[in-house]
């Protein structure tokens, strides 16, 4: 069985109604970046940091799946589907993908600011001053903030080793670490990036559908369904 690794980013989840800062001039519904995605930040403002998580997080639990999302898990039918998200949200698993990497952390779990492997699921969509950690200090949202390690960049790098079938959804291919998992795919892998932007990324090799998410991979998956049918007849 063919083995296919897909990178979400932000484009994909925008059709569900969860914006990206980088089209907002620097700021992210309202809030500067630089306030609430880093650690500084938080040793600041906690209020603020929290504040900002629990729109997210919110806004993410009100959201729903779209169509893009939904088209992946078509793909699980005929491969083996592995799906890299630079996204906080879960909406790649409520659409039922079953093998979920998520890059920048998920903002429905927080963690210990001293021991990062304490993390909790979070009941509802509010973090307080309350939630404490094993040593009785606050809980900071698991994400991985600017300047902070990428823990699952490592296990992204493997998938991509083997990857027959490498499917860019939603990303512009400029941001690093995500956007290097592409250079570690085999040489005859076959790749695909989906997004309705000009992208300033190399695309030599690639099959680029200038689409947004819930009709391009569609168009992909169509594609790779028929050509895998084909093969086999």
């Amino acid at each position: 069985m063919k083995n296919i690794v897909v990178l979400t980013g932000a484009g994909i989840s925008k059709e569900s109604g969860i914006n990206t800062f980088r089209e907002s001039d620097g700021l992210w519904e309202n809030y500067r970046v630089e306030d609430v995605a880093n650690f500084d930040s938080w040793n600041k403002n906690q209020d603020l940091v929290r504040n900002f998580y629990n729109e997210r997080r919110k806004q993410a639990m009100e959201a729903l799946p779209n169509d893009g999302h939904k088209q992946l898990v078509r793909l699980e039918n005929y491969f083996n589907v592995n799906i890299i998200t630079q996204n906080i949200d879960d909406l790649h698993e409520r659409a039922g993908s079953k093998n979920v990497i998520h890059l920048h952390g998920e903002v429905n779990k927080v963690r210990s600011v001293r021991n990062p492997n304490y993390i909790v699921n979070l009941k509802g969509w509010e973090l307080t001053k309350e939630d404490k950690d094993e040593f009785g200090e606050p809980l900071r949202p698991y994400i991985v903030w600017f300047g902070e390690p990428v823990p699952m960049i490592e296990p992204s790098i493997e998938l991509c080793q083997k990857a027959d079938i490498f499917i860019v959804i939603g990303t512009s291919l400029i941001v690093y670490p995500a956007a290097g998992l592409i250079n570690y795919t085999p040489k005859n892998c076959k790749k695909y990036l989906v997004d309705p932007n000009d992208v300033k990324a190399d695309l030599r090799g690639i099959s680029f559908v200038k689409e947004n998410a819930s009709i391009g991979v569609k168009k992909v998956v169509d594609e790779i369904i028929l050509q895998n049918q084909i093969t086999e007849e």
